[in-house]
């Protein structure tokens, strides 16, 4: 079991936080957000990876194994580039910043930081002991299970385990299957993954994603910072009034991808394109790393689901535009228009295979 664990700590957060020193340069230059920026965009890389590589291996009907091995060649790829390019810039993450402002350093500070991490670990101990069979279960997680038991992907019914034509929908976004990857690569139950393991990792990455946009919208070193996470985690304890509502989806539900789709991609889109009126604003030079992780988010939100792929084109279009006409910055619109490409590619393979 400790090794079991070991392997997904390190699947689900040292790979992740390694590779994403391939988007350094994206990311605020006072380096506040090191440790959170590259987790998060690491594993947006990894995730982007996945979507390219799964879909037409489950087109094409071949073997799940096809699919573990050639991920697993690309995740140490992507980690031997990291370190190329690492050492190249002689970049370290710092663990934290040099220079803290006063309110940073202030007793609200330290206050409202303890009440979140206090907040963060009783969210995360309910989440894994007061797991839950959720109806999609039946379906998502079974699916998991007989690609990871029958090596097959979505050649099975997940309610009768008898053989079935592909169904379009659910091969365009193989989120199980990831899940079945990360059962499959550290020998643990692809129902204990998603039950036990994937709600620490993914509630603690939708906070990062929270703490990224706070960092961006507030002055460094602010008091607030840490309030706007405490008030978002009582929204998101007290906010199961319903079946349906996102607060649901994000704790009890976050094994599903529909859920990462609405507490993950779409906030870390919603960031990335702060970033970008940010970088506008102060009329600053867009790396292409920033473009890169545009990418990234968009065939990992096609990953969640194939409602993303409508989502983030739109939020793209919308944001994209409005930027271009404030900042008067026309030559940005190609290159957004190029990063939303896979979502486009994506849907019209939706309908053809309808």
């Amino acid at each position: 079991m400790i090794l079991q664990l070991l392997i997904l700590a390190f699947f689900l957060l040292a790979a992740p936080l390694w590779a994403g020193g391939l988007a350094a340069g994206a990311e605020d230059k006072t380096g506040r957000w090191t440790l959170p920026f590259r987790w998060v965009s690491g594993q947006f890389l990894l995730w982007g990876g996945f979507q390219l590589i799964c879909v037409p291996f489950i087109l094409a009907g071949r073997n799940f194994q096809d699919v573990v091995i050639l991920f697993s060649g690309y995740v140490a790829a992507l980690l031997i580039l990291a370190l190329a390019a690492g050492l190249k810039r002689r970049v370290r993450i710092p663990l934290r910043t040099e220079e803290k402002e006063e309110g940073e350093k202030g007793r609200e500070g330290l206050l409202f930081w303890a009440i979140f991490w206090m907040l963060l670990a009783f969210q995360l101990v309910q989440a894994v002991r007061m797991t839950y069979g959720d109806g999609d279960d039946a379906f998502y997680v079974a699916i998991s299970t007989i690609t990871n038991e029958a090596d097959t992907m979505y050649q099975k019914a997940p309610y009768t385990g008898g053989a079935i034509g592909l169904a379009a929908r659910y091969g365009m976004e193989p989120f199980p299957i990831w899940i079945a990857y990360l059962a499959r690569i550290s020998g643990m139950e692809p129902v204990s993954v998603a039950h036990t393991v994937l709600p620490v990792a993914l509630i603690s990455m939708t906070y990062a994603i929270y703490y990224l946009l706070g960092s961006s919208l507030l002055p460094r070193g602010d008091a607030r910072l840490p309030l706007f996470l405490v008030f978002t985690e009582i929204l998101t304890l007290f906010g199961d009034y319903s079946f349906q509502s996102a607060e649901n989806f994000m704790i009890a539900r976050s094994r599903q991808g529909k859920a990462a789709l609405g507490s993950i991609v779409i906030p870390f889109f919603l960031f990335l394109l702060l970033l970008l009126c940010k970088k506008l604003s102060e009329k600053q030079r867009v790396p292409g790393r920033l473009y890169l992780l545009f990418v990234a988010a968009a065939l990992t939100g096609c990953l969640c689901s194939t409602l993303a792929a409508l989502l983030i084109g739109v939020l793209c279009a919308a944001v994209g535009l409005t930027a271009a006409v404030v900042y008067k910055r026309w030559q940005i619109l190609p290159p957004l228009a190029a990063c939303c490409l896979p979502c486009v590619c994506y849907a019209l393979l939706y309908l053809v295979q309808q």
